[in-house]
This record gives C-alpha cells, sequence and structure tokens, in this order.
C-alpha cells in the first residue's frame, strides 16, 4: 500500500489498519459495517488539520492506553485519585447554585457533557450522584472500554451514554443542550483551544456551567509536571505531555470571557506523588481548576453572579487544603 505525502507519525496507524483488514479478509470473521465506519471515522480525525480542536498526535499517544483507563495503579492512577477533589468541586458549586436536590442523587436531573471523557472515569461518579452524563472522546478504543465499564453496573448504564465523537461534530444536534459541562484534563492536549472554548459556548445552555482542570505554564510545572512526573517517577507515560500547550489561567480566562463566560473560582491543585492524593492549594503555578458560567440567554446576571453567593463557592472548594 503506497502512502503518498502521510506523515511519518500516521504511517503506523495506516499500515496497522490495513494489516487488520487484511487478516480479517483472510479468516472466517467478517469485518462489520460498525468496525469499519469507527475505522474510516478515526482515520478521518486523525488526517483532519483543520477546523477541528482534535489534535492528531494526542490521539495516538492515548490510543496506546485505551485499555489501561481503569487501572487504579496504573498510568491513570493520578486520574483516579483526582476525582477525590474534582467530584466534590462540580457536585458542591453545581448545589450551591441550586435549591433543587435531591438526597442520595443531588445532580438528578442535570445534563452533563463529559468532553474527552477516555475511559469514564468522571463521568462514571457523576452519573452514581444522578446526572444524566453524555461522554465523547474522539478515540473509538475509549469509549468502547467506557462502555465495557459501565455495562457492570445497570443504573450506570442508563444514565450514561457514551459517543466516539469530537467536540465540535455535536454542536450542531446539541446546540444549547447540556446544563453542564466538564473537560478536565483535555484543554492541553486540543489543536485549537479558541475554537475549543466556542464549541463549548454553543452545546451549553444559557447560564449553564464549564468546569476546566488543567496545567498551568509556568517553570514549575514544566519540572513537576513533566521532569519529574514523566521522566523521573514515570507516573504519567514519558511524552504524555507537551509544555508549550499547557494553558496559564489568564489565557484561559480571557477566551472565556471572549467567548461569553463569566470565570466564577480559579483554584490551585496540588498532587502529592508519595501519597498519591491531592489537594486544593492557592497557588495555580501547576496545576488548578476553573469555573465559568455562560451569560444568560437575555444578558440575565446567572445564578453564580451574586458576589456573596461567589465568596461562598471559593471556601467550599479550598476546605481542607495542604500545602
Amino acid at each position: 500500500m503506497v502512502f503518498p505525502e502521510v506523515p511519518a507519525g500516521l504511517r503506523g496507524t495506516l499500515q496497522n489498519y490495513n494489516w487488520k483488514i487484511q487478516l480479517k479478509s483472510s479468516s472466517i470473521l467478517p469485518v462489520s459495517r460498525t468496525e469499519i465506519k469507527s475505522s474510516m471515522l478515526t482515520m478521518k480525525r486523525l488526517f483532519s488539520t483543520s477546523h477541528s480542536s482534535v489534535d492528531s498526535k494526542e490521539m495516538r499517544k492515548f490510543q496506546l492506553l485505551a485499555h489501561k483507563w481503569w487501572d487504579e495503579e496504573g498510568e491513570y492512577s493520578a486520574l483516579h485519585s483526582m476525582n477525590d477533589i474534582r467530584v466534590p468541586f462540580i457536585r458542591d458549586t453545581l448545589l450551591n447554585m441550586s435549591s433543587n436536590y435531591h438526597l442520595g442523587t443531588p445532580l438528578s436531573g442535570v445534563k452533563i457533557l463529559d468532553v474527552g471523557c477516555g475511559g469514564g472515569l468522571l463521568s462514571e461518579p457523576l452519573g452514581r450522584l444522578g446526572a444524566s452524563v453524555t461522554g465523547i472522546d474522539p478515540l473509538e478504543d475509549n469509549i468502547r472500554t467506557a462502555d465495557q465499564h459501565k455495562s457492570f453496573d445497570p443504573v450506570l448504564a442508563k444514565r450514561i451514554q457514551y459517543k466516539s465523537s469530537s467536540l465540535e461534530e455535536i454542536v450542531e444536534e446539541c446546540m444549547e443542550t447540556f446544563d453542564v459541562i466538564v473537560a478536565s484534563e483535555v484543554v492541553e492536549h486540543v489543536a485549537d483551544l479558541e475554537m475549543f472554548i466556542k464549541c463549548c459556548s454553543q452545546v451549553l445552555k444559557p447560564e449553564g456551567s464549564l468546569f476546566i482542570t488543567t496545567i498551568n505554564k509556568t517553570q514549575l510545572s514544566y519540572v513537576l509536571g513533566i521532569v519529574v512526573a514523566e521522566k523521573i517517577i514515570g507516573i504519567v507515560p514519558e511524552g504524555t505531555h507537551e509544555w508549550e500547550k499547557f494553558v496559564p489561567p489568564e489565557e484561559l480566562e480571557r477566551l472565556l470571557e471572549s467567548n461569553g463566560f463569566s470565570v466564577k473560582t480559579v483554584n490551585g491543585m496540588l498532587y502529592n506523588p508519595l501519597s498519591g492524593s491531592w489537594s486544593w492549594m492557592e497557588s495555580t503555578s501547576v496545576n488548578y481548576a476553573m469555573h465559568a458560567v455562560k451569560s444568560g440567554a437575555q444578558g440575565q446576571p446567572s445564578p453564580g453572579d451574586d458576589p456573596s453567593e461567589m465568596e461562598r463557592e471559593q471556601p467550599s472548594a479550598t476546605a481542607g487544603t495542604t500545602m
């Protein structure tokens, strides 16, 4: 098979795909329409270099780890433990903005879009809180892993649906559909951050909430996030992050506000590799979490616009902070 003008990084993916098709065509196992469709969709996203927030290099990195999402001691162990602070942060912020919630399932009736859901590590606990969760990820292998894991819990199977899709691919069918969007450890991997934020605004309802966790672009984040985490300790695979794609909170806040959002909270996050745990901190020099609210349809202030309410939000998110 000839690959004219194909980037070297994609050649292996194409050859591997071709080998799988040849293997199936020479065996008794038929190639299903679903498999062909998903493979062609993956190829389309890998080749897409314009009008997309998906980075083909990032897709290739995560495709190699698609089967390891639920190994709590493996490459994604830090994301598993991050749930201890990011899930309460999302839950408590939303509850502070609403007086209507159900005991046991406080997020019942809330429609959440989990962008870049991976294997469903954040979708599942949000679903257990009662939310109706749609998880999207451009990698079919990630969605397959997420679907398989949620199938073990009949309750989650009803509350969560996964879809192999990029954010911009669902905009037209999901205009102003979701109450909440979560993009946790995602924005540092996208190809076009401004397009990503615009798409978030389009699928989010007026006065809806956007939650983002990511990594600041500082010298300290390079030392801790790449040199220490990837090269020395190895808590994440080497090459997972590119420092040039890290996002300062000031830049993210500017992009959000220019696309109709009001930033309500910015909290620093600290990972302790010895205990394998996360905690809140004042400094945003490495990891941080951000909560923003989309402006109302008629320019009306959103529930979180009241200054006193915003002040209440900060302590609940930073309670128990350790430096």
